[in-house]
């Protein structure tokens, strides 16, 4: 009995101990924290490199666009604008592309560099572009670099001097320059990165407005303001927070209550399981958040779409136009984003290209709206459909399939779904195994190329993009001609001929244009949002209380 009561004692003292442990770490944090001004954000993907080369994915593009730098970068109207180069000049013929750099653009302190700084020069562009054309890197951003010459073996990149940077191009195309801004392309310190070798991912040196400070894989990352960094907004040298932490909790649910109780500042995206406790059915914010939140809403360069295998050889009744048209005529967009997706997203009446890009149809006059009656008449006339038709598609978007196969069904069309995983879909698809399938396309740069590219004959899959096997030698012509045009607005038009051949002949079914959720704590000033869904952090700020 006396045992078990000094049992009973050691446990309480020990439980009081760990509160005041616990209490004490977090007055330490708070005493620690006070003044400062940090973003805190909740990743539930996690982040695996630090290394710009890898970032492939908005969670590590996210982290990566703090820390580094690169020629050119986007500014919120999607424009190109100067980073480290101040200017740069496109040659005539579209082949040329020689860069002016900054001579006040430092990597971040570092040991390993005399007197701890270094100033960025050309020839790092031209280590840094290298390494990511190189086998052993290994890195998924090294397409972006497919356009550019190789003479006697090397590329040609071509350090002139100090702050001059010169790239030249296999053949003409006018997006390389918004490629560019890419996070592939950041410039990285040569003696740093060959220093770490692969462990570079997780000891980051760049020239970013912020600089790595803390990292523990899985639960916490911790950047710190570079107070060096060289932009500036009127007089005030950015950045203007002190610091950015990223958590990693895996829970988006969890993550959503913290940033409800104000421990995040900031939450990209809505998750179903909780869409319908903040949002209305038409998309906006409910009354009881507004004191706390603001939400930002704009189109989002993601295009969702069902996609057909138009290919002759393959035999399938979907190689029928009319029965794709029919198919198009016969879905209610409208009422699909404003019951499945609580007013997110835009109705995918115009072509492939989605709003907030040059050459997006906004008259709606190429793509195809609700029309029941005229699907019925399509069926009427060309058929019955001879063999079965399955939708493929994966378990998160089933819910959204389950509403097609309802809307077909009104019209004469009965379809299966089939739900496969995501990865086997990829593989079935770019076998060209898959002869109807959900699919969307967000763009990697933003301009129109990137979506019209996925019906240009020689992008068949497997050898690229084009899974529907969509070919036109009209398309192809335009096409071609277009990456010798660099004034944007004749490439404009020229962009929305080809979308409009495109849906002509109905290789897609196009559902809606996504867009960019950002809710973000109130006393976050000047976060904003983009196109492209970058996270842009230069310009925030944060008012203290």
């Amino acid at each position: 009995m006396q045992q078990q009561f000094v049992r009973l004692c050691i446990t309480i003292i020990l439980g009081f101990c760990c509160q005041l442990f616990f209490v004490s770490c977090e007055n330490n944090r708070n005493k620690h924290e006070a003044g400062l001004k940090i973003f805190r954000y909740n990743e539930a993907s996690g982040i695996n490199s630090l290394d710009p080369a890898y970032a492939k994915d908005l969670p590590h593009i996210w982290a990566c666009n703090q820390l580094y730098n690169g020629l050119v970068s986007m500014d919120k109207q999607l424009n190109v604008v100067p980073s480290i180069a101040k200017s740069w000049l496109i040659s005539s013929d579209g082949l040329t592309y020689t860069f002016h750099l900054r001579n006040d653009v430092f990597f971040h302190h570092h040991t390993l560099f005399p007197d701890s700084s270094r100033r960025v020069v050309a020839s790092d562009f031209y280590y840094s572009f290298n390494r990511l054309m190189k086998r052993e890197t290994a890195s998924p951003g090294s397409w972006i670099f497919n356009a550019v010459a190789i003479d006697s073996g090397f590329y040609s990149f071509h350090a002139l001097n100090d702050t001059t940077f010169q790239i030249k191009l296999s053949s003409s195309f006018p997006p390389f320059i918004e490629m560019l801004t890419m996070t592939y392309a950041s410039v990285v310190p040569r003696e740093i990165v060959e220093h770490f070798g692969t462990d570079f991912r997780k000891n980051p040196v760049g020239s970013g407005p912020f600089k790595f400070q803390y990292w523990k894989e899985g639960v916490k990352l911790v950047l710190r303001k570079n107070e060096h960094y060289f932009e500036t907004e009127q007089g005030k040298r950015l950045p203007l927070l002190d610091a950015v932490s990223i958590s990693f909790l895996n829970d988006k649910q969890t993550a959503f209550m913290e940033f409800a109780k104000g421990e995040l500042d900031f939450m990209s995206g809505i998750d179903a399981r909780y869409k319908d406790e903040i949002l209305t059915r038409d998309g906006l914010l409910k009354a009881k958040y507004a004191d706390r939140i603001k939400l930002y809403k704009e189109p989002y360069l993601n295009t969702e779409y069902l996609g057909i295998l138009v290919d002759p050889e393959k035999h399938n009744s979907l190689t029928d136009k009319w029965l794709r048209q029919a198919i198009n005529y016969s879905i209610d967009r409208r009422k699909l984003i404003r019951f499945l997706r609580n007013g997110i997203g835009i109705p995918g009446h115009s072509g492939i290209i989605p709003s907030g890009l040059k050459g997006y149809d906004s008259l709606l006059s190429i793509g195809y709206q609700y029309n029941p009656e005229k699907a019925r008449q399509l069926m009427a006339q060309f058929g019955p459909i001879e063999k079965k038709i399955t939708l493929t598609t994966t378990a998160d978007y089933v819910d959204v399939c389950k509403y097609i196969q309802a809307q077909l069904s009104e019209t004469g069309i009965n379809i299966e779904l089939e739900i496969s995983p995501a990865a086997t879909m990829r593989e079935m698809r770019a076998k060209s195994e898959l002869t109807f399938f959900r699919a969307s396309w967000v763009a990697d740069y933003p301009d129109a190329e990137n979506y019209l590219s996925l019906f240009y004959s020689k992008n068949k899959s497997p050898d690229g993009p084009n899974y529907t096997h969509f070919e036109s030698k009209v398309f192809d012509s335009i096409y071609l001609h277009t990456m010798s045009i660099y004034n944007v607005d004749e490439r404009k038009e020229l962009y929305r001929m080809l979308d409009s051949i495109v849906m002509e002949d109905a290789p897609v079914v196009v559902l809606y244009y996504d867009e960019v959720l950002r809710f973000v704590n109130q006393r976050v000033k000047n976060l904003g949002s983009n196109p492209i869904n970058l996270l842009d952090l230069r310009t925030t700020d944060i008012q203290l209380n």
